[in-house]
């Protein structure tokens, strides 16, 4: 199933009288990246939730934010306490600071205030292991809900790739059908120019036949034909596919795009060259979909 590298997903929750709730957005990357911003709390989970994400998709840039509410009584809100373990361990360190530089000055109240989440929210009793199993459904629906909107995208942008890949298939039968009769027109100026050189003189046709043969062989382009026909059976698949295939459809399109250059090159006839320049513009603006598909 082709799917979107960009989408939404949100869920939330109420669990032992707090709300919690998981917000994921994801936009296009090379690779898989996930950023997660966490409350200090749930930090020990930041391996496993990075793991179960991981398991959902292979490619994009996606950030997961989780944020938490008070309990709603009236005593916690706005109310803040301090993070003793923290200051605890930044006067320590400070000190040892101060002791191994043999510096002057003593670590002040001041000092021990300006620290980053030296104050933080009121929190409950609560261990957060205890809300683990209630944390994680939170996540799975956040998960789905990003799911359906990279699908929903994905769909629109397979419709789009299906119409530009038929219009390709189409100019292809189109050179391929012209291919042939681009000898015979050769052929016949060929000859009108050495009759009009020789003044209507007795050409001799074998040479000539030699020299549209030589001509044929040159710009022949079935084996590019072939191939192309292989590469867009592969592009139809591979749309139909249920694995992730945005590396794979990009590395198909530079193969197509070797395929019509060579047909270009070796092809002197104008009508073939307009759909050259045709197949080419539709493989640009596939190339520039493709980027957005995991």
């Amino acid at each position: 199933m082709i799917k979107s590298m960009t989408g939404y997903g949100k869920a939330e929750a109420v669990l032992e009288g707090r709300k919690f709730m998981v917000e994921m957005k994801s936009v296009n990357h090379r690779f898989l990246e996930i950023s997660l911003r966490l409350p200090g709390m749930f930090l020990p989970f930041e391996s496993e939730i990075k793991k179960r994400i991981g398991e959902q998709f292979s490619r994009g840039r996606i950030e997961a934010t989780l944020r938490v509410d008070g309990d709603g009584s009236a005593e916690n809100v706005g109310r803040f306490t301090l993070n003793l373990p923290l200051i605890r361990n930044y006067h320590a360190l400070l000190n040892q600071i101060r002791d191994e530089l043999r510096l002057e000055g003593e670590v002040t109240l001041e000092m021990m205030t300006g620290f980053r989440d030296a104050f933080v929210p009121a929190e409950t009793n609560q261990d957060p292991a205890d809300l683990w199993e209630g944390l994680s459904r939170i996540l799975a629906e956040a998960i789905r809900t990003l799911t359906g909107m990279r699908e929903k995208e994905g769909e629109i942008l397979k419709r789009d790739l299906t119409r530009r890949l038929d219009r390709i298939a189409g100019c292809l039968e189109g050179i391929a059908g012209r291919a042939p009769q681009v000898v015979l027109d050769y052929q016949k100026r060929l000859s009108d120019r050495v009759r009009e050189l020789t003044g209507g003189m007795v050409v001799d046709e074998a040479r000539l036949l030699q020299e549209v043969a030589i001509m044929a062989e040159k710009s022949d382009i079935t084996e590019e034909i072939v191939r192309f026909r292989s590469h867009i059976d592969q592009f139809t698949d591979m749309l139909a596919g249920e694995d992730a295939a945005g590396r794979k459809i990009d590395f198909l399109i530079q193969e197509m795009g070797r395929e019509i250059n060579t047909i270009g090159s070796k092809s002197g006839d104008a009508e073939i060259s307009r759909s050259v320049i045709e197949v080419k513009s539709e493989l640009a603006k596939l190339r520039e979909q493709v980027q957005n598909i995991e």
